[in-house]
């Protein structure tokens, strides 16, 4: 009987938790959830308003998101810098980055897990609560938890009623946080764990286990174990040393041809690995020039297309007047003549009196101090946004609805993006708006993937979990893989090898692995 179970990912069960609880640690139940690019606008906006380089955000916003999955708050950092240069002006903006999303309360990703982790270790009675909730904590795909999502668990499983699962020999993600000591460590946190080694292979042949085996060998701090298969020995690993990246690329799309033209195998049969993108140049125009259909994994996800973060930004802004980062995402979008001047007004009344910028817009309509053509700009917009508000519209279907009608958003709009809108009410039906809303932050970086009959390219980082018939893995040379930034810290190197590793396995029946003598980008 499964009815009383939890199931989901950390950030959908740690916001279940705090919709019920959060209130004991001082924040409001009705949260808004910002998604990475809601991260990202409101960092590049305190950077602006600090007066540094606004094309640092990406660095400062992943920056801010290591601090949170390692339970680093703003003032223990504070505590920790050493008074000058980036970190103390990185210590400055996760103060003031903090400080907005509470102002407008909102939490981001890492905040979820952070903040239930906060409420657990302050509150013994909830944390006792949960515990008799759970009888058991399962948990997947181990080797990718962080060092806030171990410490949940750990908090959550004190009486040792934890089962996970995982293989440290595929843990790739260190630059999204995951830690490898996690499931390293786990015997010594656990020390009445029974392990379970689960080393029959379903998928590769075992040539290819054999290889792989041989290359993740070389990690010294690993889980050992010894993988086999009842698939048979199958064809031998293919290794292939070619003069220049352009002649690597004409032998994968020659062979991927061949094979096809036999009869072997379908286009959607085979995966060409590299490390970084720019690898797929050479790759792309050697299968154009073959005519070899090809998709290239890892594009804009539903959610994240600009259409479709803009209605939400509408939705959240109706839900929350206070939510700072969608009200600038969309004052002006569809244009109705609010430009940066105007929008620099509202910012500095909005600060100037300590009030949201929607706050801060009515303010300037009530003093009555901008030009009439201005104030009848402002009005306009915020009548839009009180009408979606109202309570006329108690579904998130209809407050779509009514978004599209009273924007005019999808007046100018082409075919493709008017059908993406659609399909996102389609979506929104009998749901309620809340929790649309919520599903909608949680879902963005979801990729939606195409399963037409063509070769996929991908990075290494974006195989995970995904297997195909046959595999190239292209670009085997130091300074991409293992990639120069990794070459002189073993821990990357390992990083590095556990990365090669999960794309060598996977393949099932064909891999391939080449290299080239010369790459323009490393080499003359």
């Amino acid at each position: 009987d499964m009815d009383g179970s939890w199931i989901g990912t950390f950030h959908s069960q740690c916001n279940r938790i705090l919709r019920k609880e959060i209130k004991a640690i001082g924040y409001n139940s009705n949260f808004l959830i910002y998604d990475a690019d809601d991260h990202c606008n409101l960092i590049r906006h305190i950077l602006k308003e600090f007066r540094i380089y606004e094309a640092m955000y990406k660095g400062v916003a992943s920056r801010i998101s290591s601090l949170k999955s390692s339970l680093v708050t703003p003032s223990r950092f504070l505590s920790k810098t050493d008074g000058f240069g980036f970190d103390e002006k990185l210590a400055k903006v996760y103060v003031r980055y903090q400080d907005e999303l509470k102002r407008s309360n909102a939490l981001d990703f890492d905040d979820l897990i952070m903040l239930t982790v906060k409420l657990f270790e302050e509150n013994p009675a909830l944390l006792e609560k949960y515990r008799t909730i759970f009888n058991y904590v399962l948990v997947d795909e181990f080797q990718d938890t962080n060092y806030a999502q171990y410490r949940l668990l750990k908090l959550l499983a004190a009486r040792d009623n934890i089962c996970v699962v995982g293989d440290d020999d595929q843990s790739i993600y260190k630059f999204r946080g995951a830690d490898v000591r996690n499931i390293l460590n786990f015997e010594n946190d656990f020390p009445r764990a029974k392990v379970i080694k689960l080393e029959q292979n379903y998928r590769s042949t075992q040539n290819i286990l054999d290889v792989s085996g041989a290359v993740i060998a070389g990690n010294q701090d690993r889980k050992a174990k010894k993988l086999w298969t009842e698939r048979g020995c199958g064809e031998k690993v293919y290794h292939c040393w070619f003069n220049t990246e352009e002649d690597e690329a004409k032998h994968i799309a020659a062979m991927i041809k061949e094979l096809y033209l036999k009869g072997e195998c379908r286009y959607k049969d085979f995966a060409v690995l590299y490390r970084v993108n720019f690898q797929a140049r050479a790759i792309e125009d050697a299968l154009k020039d073959e005519m070899i259909p090809y998709r290239v994994m890892g594009g804009i996800s539903f959610y994240q297309r600009k259409e479709i973060k803009d209605i939400i930004a509408y939705m959240r802004l109706a839900v929350n007047p206070d939510d700072n980062v969608s009200l600038r995402r969309i004052i002006n979008c569809p244009p109705r003549g609010i430009g940066a001047a105007t929008l620099s007004k509202v910012e500095h009344q909005a600060k100037n009196k300590s009030l949201s910028l929607f706050a801060a817009i009515k303010a300037i309509l009530k003093a009555n101090s901008v030009a009439l053509s201005v104030r009848e700009k402002l009005n306009g917009f915020v009548k839009i946004i009180e009408h979606i508000a109202s309570d006329e519209y108690r579904s998130a279907a209809d407050m779509l609805k009514a978004i599209i009608e009273k924007t005019g958003y999808m007046d100018f709009m082409e075919e493709e993006k008017t059908h993406n809108i659609y399909e996102l009410i389609a979506s929104a039906e009998g749901k309620d708006i809340g929790d649309f809303s919520d599903r909608a932050a949680l879902l963005t970086a979801m990729d939606d993937v195409n399963a037409e009959n063509s070769v996929s390219l991908m990075t290494l980082h974006s195989t995970k979990g995904l297997e195909f018939p046959v595999v190239f893995v292209a670009g085997l040379e130091d300074g991409l893989m293992p990639y120069f930034k990794a070459l002189q810290n073993e821990d990357e190197i390992s990083e590095e090898r556990r990365l090669f590793y999960v794309g060598m396995t996977r393949a099932k029946d064909v891999l391939w692995l080449t290299g080239t003598k010369k790459r323009r980008l490393y080499t003359k």
